[in-house]
């Protein structure tokens, strides 16, 4: 086994997308959009004896006052039951770490949180990281089942607000042209004050979208009242997963729901495309009443979501005493934020 730079697109996503639970985050267009952003971008994978690719990790550089650190969201992808390959594999991100002057490596992996993954991580020298790194807990519904069986699996309300917006003729564009991304950035600012988080820049925004749009992995769907937006999804499609990536919706859609409608249309979408899964990302728990993403959660739960929980990001410290100072600033930011 030897672990080298990646090289080849192709051969890369070949090989992230032959594992059902992988999604954009270890995607080769999401290293392009961090590259993009001017971050230095780690993209490893190690080969067999037959040069055949056997794991796989992307992460990026992130420079912050409390110190350097890389982070590897959703990775690595690998078959995590052989323990050799865990051990090489969590060696060369140390390693790779260390060569970019990191204080840590904070890895959020695509495997669930239990007992045993838990042990898994301390036995590769991990601490359970302050905050967390990327969705933890997430909504996902399996779209191999028809439309009809979704429906019926839905709550009540949502099926009520579908006949609303039929009856309204509220209709669905779709758009693949990161100019539109333009009026989405606007509309998330009315959504910021609205729903009170911090929005992401227009040109963090584009250049994401340009990035998956370069291999036909982004769609942006917008719900219109007559000429009037409603809500916007901005969708990613990759593998065997469509993710509901953001989304945003002016003032006249909470009178006027266009949200079902995008969401029904994008599984339509995904399915032509032969996914078999949708992921709502972020939900809280369902009794978590007073976190202000609550209402969205029950929204993305009247689908029938199945709840899935990912195992909460650890770190892998290079700079112990460094580490220290981070950590404990990140506690407090935790503690102040409430996350």
């Amino acid at each position: 086994m030897k672990i080298i730079n990646a090289t080849d697109q192709k051969q890369w996503d070949e090989f992230v997308t032959s594992h059902e639970d992988a999604n954009f985050l270890q995607s080769w267009a999401w290293g392009d959009f961090h590259i993009a952003r001017h971050k230095t971008v780690v993209r490893r994978i190690a080969l067999d004896d037959n040069e055949k690719i056997i794991a796989a990790y992307v992460g990026q550089v992130e420079t912050a006052k409390r110190g350097t650190y890389m982070a590897i969201a959703g990775g690595p992808i690998m078959d995590w039951s052989k323990k050799s390959l865990r051990e090489a594999i969590f060696a060369d991100i140390k390693e790779q770490g260390a060569k970019n002057n990191c204080v840590f490596v904070r890895v959020r992996p695509q495997i669930t949180e239990c007992a045993e993954n838990r042990e898994l991580f301390k036995s590769l020298g991990l601490t359970p990281a302050p905050m967390y790194l990327s969705v933890e807990y997430a909504g996902i519904l399996d779209i191999s089942k028809s439309e009809e069986e979704i429906l019926a699996g839905a709550a009540q309300g949502l099926r009520r607000k579908l006949r609303k917006a039929a009856k309204n003729n509220i209709t669905v564009e779709t758009s693949t042209d990161p100019k539109d991304i333009k009026k989405f950035y606007e509309i998330q600012l009315e959504t910021a004050r609205r729903q009170k988080f911090v929005e992401f820049s227009e040109d963090f925004l584009r250049k994401q979208f340009e990035a998956f749009a370069k291999y036909d992995e982004v769609k942006l769907y917008t719900a219109k009242l007559g000429e009037e937006i409603l809500a916007q999804n901005f969708m990613i499609f990759y593998g065997n997963e469509a993710s509901y990536h953001y989304g945003v919706s002016t003032d006249l859609g909470t009178k006027y729901s266009g949200a079902p409608l995008l969401h029904m249309q994008a599984m339509r979408d995904a399915r032509e495309r032969g996914i078999k899964r949708y992921n709502f990302w972020g939900i809280t728990a369902i009794d978590d009443t007073e976190h202000r993403f609550y209402g969205v959660s029950q929204f993305k739960r009247s689908f029938g979501v199945e709840e899935l929980i990912y195992l909460h990001a650890h770190d892998l410290v290079i700079k112990p005493a460094k580490y220290k100072v981070s950590y404990l600033f990140e506690k407090t930011r935790a503690k102040i934020r409430h996350v």
